[in-house]
């Protein structure tokens, strides 16, 4: 695990479409609309160090998270693994580098939108402590993802906002 290097962003792409051929066929997303992360975005968070790598020995990335804050808590904006490493922890450990960065700037929780009922989904992120959010603790900032997920091509009737406490989250910043 280590932080994204600028260098890497084209390889971020490719982690990001190769995780993305899981969601094939399974009518979560509208094909014609490009739902990747914005690659400008994308490039902003890598010099934030708001972007870490689960790499191979050979130091090749092969897994992702991208994190960023929002309303006052940390944001898991997307996380990602080539299928062909999945299912070895990495995934675990590549939030546990977003927990540590959450509590080092002293935000209490931990949030994301993902889809519902897709085991490598929120049941992937209830197992990991994350709780289903109602449309009521929805923080103000939720509708807008929403919204913009839904422009992307997203099935957001299909997905939830999740959250996880931290420990030693004293609030927001």
């Amino acid at each position: 695990m280590r932080l994204a290097r600028a260098d890497e962003l084209l390889r971020l792409r490719a982690i990001e479409d190769e995780a993305g051929t899981l969601f094939d066929g399974l009518g979560v997303f509208e094909a014609s609309l490009d739902a990747s992360f914005p690659l400008d975005a994308l490039a902003k968070l890598i010099d934030l160090r708001q972007v870490w790598v689960a790499c191979l020995d050979d130091d090749f990335p092969v897994g992702m998270v991208i994190a960023s804050a929002r309303d006052g808590v940390a944001y898991v904006e997307e996380l990602d693994v080539v299928p062909a490493h999945g299912r070895r922890g990495l995934g675990t450990r590549l939030l546990e580098e977003v927990y540590a960065w959450a509590e080092a700037r002293g935000y209490a929780a931990v949030t994301l939108s993902t889809f519902r009922d897709l085991a490598w989904n929120a049941p992937f992120y209830r197992k990991r402590g994350f709780r289903d959010l109602e449309p009521a603790e929805w923080s103000p900032g939720m509708k807008a993802i929403s919204e913009d997920e839904s422009k992307r091509g997203l099935r957001v009737d299909l997905r939830v906002f999740m959250r996880r406490e931290l420990r030693s989250g004293t609030g927001s910043r």
